[in-house]
């Protein structure tokens, strides 16, 4: 699994294991760590001094502010309606539109948790792991579950 050309890697970006991550047309900010097994597809933006955990897939579309914890084996959609074919066709990136999705600065998503697409999770937000977040997370509440809930609403100073 490559490391490709067209990845725009901050200053300091610490990538464990190079030779076992998929990262491809992509941006990841200054002193990032990125764990094993971590794909991170095109138009991608991880920021500043994040922690990506092994076996995560961050796809296209996805925007992660600065100073993220994303937990072991996340998954992130970028489709609501995927399909593998259109009209008995094998779908090209023409058949469907990337609906983006934001985890804003601070926020903290547990392992095993799925992030639907379209959604925002607020500034310094706790998603609890093995979550299935499907709306919006305000800034600094902690949702846990399936579909996630909240549990915990705090105001961030």
């Amino acid at each position: 699994m490559p490391i490709s050309n067209n990845v725009s890697l901050g200053k300091d970006v610490k990538i464990f294991h190079p030779d076992l991550v998929n990262l491809y047309g992509c941006t990841i900010g200054d002193e990032t760590k990125i764990g094993t097994f971590v794909e991170i597809q095109k138009n991608a933006f991880i920021g500043a001094r994040c922690k990506i955990s092994s076996h995560t897939f961050i796809c296209e579309g996805v925007t992660i502010e600065d100073e993220v914890f994303i937990g072991h084996g996340v998954m992130f959609t970028n489709d609501r309606q995927p399909r593998a074919t259109s009209n008995r066709q094998l779908q090209t990136e023409e058949d469907w539109e990337v609906i983006p999705t934001r985890v804003k600065r601070g926020a903290s998503i547990g392992s095993g948790a799925v992030i639907l697409c379209g959604i925002t999770i607020g500034a310094g937000a706790m998603i609890g792991a093995g979550a299935v977040v499907t709306h919006d997370v305000a800034d600094g509440d902690t949702v846990v579950g399936v579909p996630a809930r909240v549990i915990l609403m705090r105001e961030l100073k």
